[in-house]
């Protein structure tokens, strides 16, 4: 229920928040349990890229199925997560500023969907094809499903987040916290965090850390020229 945040007190928030978070994990548990229905189809697909993987310990294949159900219910479930995440932003805004969150939240999820369809196209690939590229005769890998998936779930979701940035620096212009001259000359410290955010989301070598920083330079940049063109309208 949308209320005036002048009358939401901070245990008034809580509880919005609260609401908000159950019917977010309702949406994914949904979604989740529609995903497993086509869980073996999908372990197919996702395998392939390194043709088989193995399990260590009696639980791990159950495991593997169990959080890769999750990172596809979060996925299935991501239009009612983002629209319940701009909700809550919503209650601590002003009348004349809640009109942006109805404008720009379908535009988060064509982001975040297009961040999730660079990892998986672009960036796993790739990262695996160097990583894998460091075996030999005697050095031979031995991928665990557990692991994969993980490795797979965790780079989706993080690249799919990543992709938000344009947004994020959108709104912010549009509620009068940033503006596009303040974001053009901290282009150098924004290069600086996005360097140590790469190298934080990615395995420790700089092929990933460089395919990930690059794009999202390239969308600091799209969201400065977003900043521009939706503060003149």
């Amino acid at each position: 229920m949308s209320r005036n945040p002048d009358d939401l007190s901070f245990v008034g928030h809580l509880e919005e928040l609260r609401s908000r978070l159950i019917k977010s994990l309702l949406a994914v548990l949904v979604a989740a349990c529609f995903f497993y229905a086509f869980i073996d189809k999908i372990l197919v697909v996702l395998i392939q890229p390194v043709g088989k993987v193995v399990f260590t310990s009696p639980a791990d294949a159950f495991v593997a199925r169990v959080t890769l159900t999750l990172y596809g219910g979060v996925l299935l479930a991501l239009p009612v997560i983002i629209y319940q995440v701009w909700r809550f932003v919503a209650v601590g805004l002003k009348d004349n500023e809640r009109k942006y969150i109805f404008l720009l939240a379908p535009f988060s999820l064509l982001f975040f969907l297009a961040g999730g369809l660079f990892a998986y196209f672009i960036m796993i690939p790739v990262s695996l094809r160097f990583l894998l590229s460091f075996s030999s005769d005697f050095i031979v890998p031995m991928i665990t499903i557990k692991n994969y998936i993980s490795f797979v779930g965790m780079m989706i979701l993080a690249f799919g987040a990543v992709f938000e940035l344009p947004m994020v620096l959108v709104f912010l212009t549009k509620i009068g916290i940033v503006t596009p001259q303040f974001l053009a000359e901290k282009r150098r410290h924004a290069i600086v965090f996005i360097l140590i955010v790469s190298a934080l989301l990615t395995p420790p070598d700089a092929v990933t850390q460089i395919i990930m920083s690059v794009p999202l330079v390239v969308l600091y940049e799209i969201g400065i020229v977003a900043c521009r063109l939706t503060r003149r309208s």
